[in-house]
């Protein structure tokens, strides 16, 4: 069903791969499209406690398909349309799972928001990052609402006026990605991240990420008795009775997702 990304699951964690490396994995309309089916199939999985977003071949991604932003043809979708670009960014900022980038090679333009509204990325010790839109007369108006939320403002500023390229080890210094690794340790990285996060319980997971994003637009005063709204509708769930009682008797819990 998916012609320009490749979704694999293994022991609780998706992995989806963007699949165009003739274009270094390029985002076009039909990208986008699948990419909100594979996370709504990700979501709506019982199965599922984490997915991983990663880019075939040595990058991540090159950003928006310019070809087709041009006027140059663009792929035959076989799935209705779900969304955009805009929506895309949402529903991962929104993900009820935890997501993880994985970063080799270039992360630039729109795949660098892709990272920007993950949840956590890693990223190889010799990628880069930037928004080059303004080279050709355009300005990164979407990504910049998700960077804006995990980079400080001034180096956002810079980052897209100047154009230039950010290092792996600046990118973490920022809070672009959570943090590096050598490239030959990368994928030891993401999948101790993935291990780690789908051991826990995926009702605490799920509620607390939705909470998070949700916050996040909430000033303190309003923000807070949600939170205690949300915290006590929790100790309600069997998880939550689960783990408390595994506590009480020094055992690992195990999670029903209730």
């Amino acid at each position: 069903m998916f012609h320009t990304i490749q979704i694999a699951t293994e022991a609780q964690v998706t992995t989806i791969t963007l699949n165009r490396p003739q274009r270094k994995n390029a985002i076009s309309p039909q990208m986008v499209n699948e990419l909100l089916y594979a996370l709504e199939a990700a979501r709506n999985d019982a199965l599922v406690r984490a997915v991983v977003l990663t880019g075939a071949g040595d990058v991540f991604c090159s950003g928006g398909d310019l070809g087709q932003m041009a006027g140059g043809g663009a792929e035959a979708s076989e799935l209705p349309v779900k969304g955009d670009y805009a929506d895309l960014l949402l529903e991962l900022c929104s993900m009820p799972k935890p997501v993880i980038a994985r970063v080799r090679g270039a992360a630039k333009g729109g795949g660098l928001g892709l990272v920007a509204a993950s949840h956590f990325a890693i990223a190889a010790s010799d990628a880069v990052f930037g928004t080059p839109e303004l080279n050709v007369g355009l300005f990164p108006m979407m990504i910049m609402a998700v960077l804006a939320r995990t980079m400080p403002k001034r180096q956002l500023l810079e980052m897209m006026l100047t154009t230039s390229s950010v290092s792996a080890h600046d990118a973490a210094a920022w809070g672009i990605v959570t943090r590096t690794a050598p490239a030959e340790l990368l994928d030891r990285e993401v999948k101790s991240l993935a291990d780690n996060l789908a051991s826990r319980s995926p009702t605490a997971v799920g509620r607390g990420l939705a909470a998070y994003a949700k916050m996040g637009d909430m000033a303190l005063k309003d923000a807070l008795p949600m939170l205690r709204d949300e915290l006590y509708s929790l100790l309600g769930t069997d998880d939550a009775r689960e783990g408390l009682m595994a506590f009480m008797e020094k055992r690992q819990p195990r999670w029903s997702g209730r």
